[in-house]
């Protein structure tokens, strides 16, 4: 089994004044994020817990952002509210074989992100 690892981290007042250019919210999220943030009183921590996966996930790939775009890689909840990616597009292709595990965490001021990636060998 091979084994690859992301993390990223992002200041979350940093990722506030980003969500409030349109062109950045419906640049690097989904139509279903969007809707989801778009009914959250403070989506700010969620939005850059979001970001933050989506870099990790870049970084897990090897690739980073090239050959696909940030609203190419979906995070969605299950009913007890663990994170998990779902890549689209052109980021589903250069995934190949490899499964993703992600875990996301906040404090008042950073989100921080990690993805774990494996293929059989």
């Amino acid at each position: 089994m091979k084994l690859y690892t992301g993390v990223d981290s992002i200041e979350i007042a940093r990722v506030e004044k980003a969500i409030a250019r349109d062109s950045f919210f419906k640049g690097v999220y989904t139509p279903e994020e969007q809707q989801r943030l778009g009914k959250m009183k403070h989506p700010a921590p969620t939005a850059a817990g979001y970001f933050a996966a989506k870099e990790a996930f870049a970084k897990a790939l090897g690739t980073g952002f090239r050959g696909f775009r940030p609203h190419e890689v979906g995070v969605v909840v299950d009913e007890l509210g663990a994170p998990r990616l779902v890549p689209t597009g052109r980021a589903a292709q250069l995934c190949g074989g490899k499964k993703f595990s992600l875990s996301i965490t906040h404090t008042a001021s950073t989100a921080t992100a990690f993805v774990v990636a494996w293929e059989e060998e």
